[in-house]
């Protein structure tokens, strides 16, 4: 490979154009263009970024080495499954497909290629998330709350695809042992998909997630907790805080017995992040921090989601 790395976006509305931005503010990385089915807006963030668009982005593919995908979910099979055809390497928002039969096609056109397919489940690089996957050990409990305004991107899927995929990837790689039991509900408000819903799932070992996420809130809240023996860690990711309490035999504070500790992290660009390991893990020939194996983990698991939804409902 070159040493600069010629790179590409194709689906630059509100997310992919901070992709776009991304990868022309790397150094050694050259926006090559950008791809929507929207002139408009591809021109507009070409203009911005000093690069070419496009609105067929089977013409940038020729062009480049590496591409984000940022379009609509519906959309991601199509064209990941071109990019990786053409040799590129790919970095596909969440979820990877709308199916599991797709997700998984992917995969191994990814390994048939020798191509990196990486899965932007973006909250893997918030540092306090980091930090409390350093810490457990053995997970017990584990709860999470996602809460959004209504918004009409990402209204393709419902929420559970849409957010609570999130909490899926987290507590999948927190908690090794399959699911064994799935009891969900859900319904339907602002859209005709479910917009609200509650997961909660039984793993072989005995850990136990008890999952909500709502786009139609009228406060936004991301908070995850993992409770373990003698530990309790939980994440705001809005506060950029983790809390860890422990027991330590003579501590004081608010709890005696407890140790209490606070950590505040400073906001981090987190896609730059992201955007930045990838082009590492192509320049490196390295694993991605979310294959495609662990997303279609998360869709599988997110899609029994559903399917145990719509059961108790018959």
């Amino acid at each position: 490979m070159a040493d600069t790395l010629r790179a590409g976006v194709i689906g630059v509305g509100y997310l992919g154009r901070f992709h776009a931005e991304k990868f022309a503010a790397l150094p050694g990385v050259e926006l090559v263009g950008v791809a929507d089915v929207r002139p408009e807006r591809s021109g507009r963030v070409a203009a911005a970024l000093e690069c070419r668009a496009y609105t067929d982005y089977r013409e940038l593919l020729p062009r480049v080495e590496a591409v984000s995908v940022a379009a609509t979910t519906s959309e991601h099979y199509r064209i990941v499954r071109d990019c990786l055809a053409a040799g590129l390497h790919v970095l596909v928002e969440k979820p990877i497909c709308a199916s599991l039969e797709e997700a998984q096609e992917l995969v191994e056109l990814a390994r048939r290629q020798h191509r990196i397919l990486m899965v932007g489940h973006l909250e893997r690089f918030h540092p306090a998330m980091q930090e409390l996957k350093n810490l457990a050990t053995t997970p017990r409990f584990i709860e999470s709350h996602r809460l959004a305004f209504f918004k009409e991107r990402g209204t393709d899927v419902d929420v559970i695809l849409d957010l609570m995929i999130h909490d899926l990837d987290h507590t999948l790689s927190l908690i090794p042992a399959p699911v064994t039991e799935i009891r969900a509900a859900g319904v339907s408000v602002l859209t005709d998909r479910v917009d609200l819903a509650n997961a909660r799932l039984e793993f072989a070992d005995g850990a136990i997630a008890n999952l909500t996420a709502s786009r139609m809130s009228l406060k936004s809240m991301r908070r995850f907790r993992l409770f373990q023996p003698e530990a309790y860690l939980a994440v705001d990711f809005e506060a950029g805080e983790l809390t860890h309490a422990r027991r330590q035999p003579g501590a004081t504070g608010l709890i005696p017995g407890v140790a209490l500790d606070i950590r505040r992290y400073e906001k981090e660009d987190v896609l730059l992040k992201e955007i930045a390991a990838f082009v590492t893990c192509i320049r490196e020939d390295a694993p991605p921090p979310c294959s495609g194996e662990e997303a279609a983990r998360a869709l599988k698991l997110a899609l029994d989601i559903t399917h145990a939804m719509r059961k108790a409902k018959v």
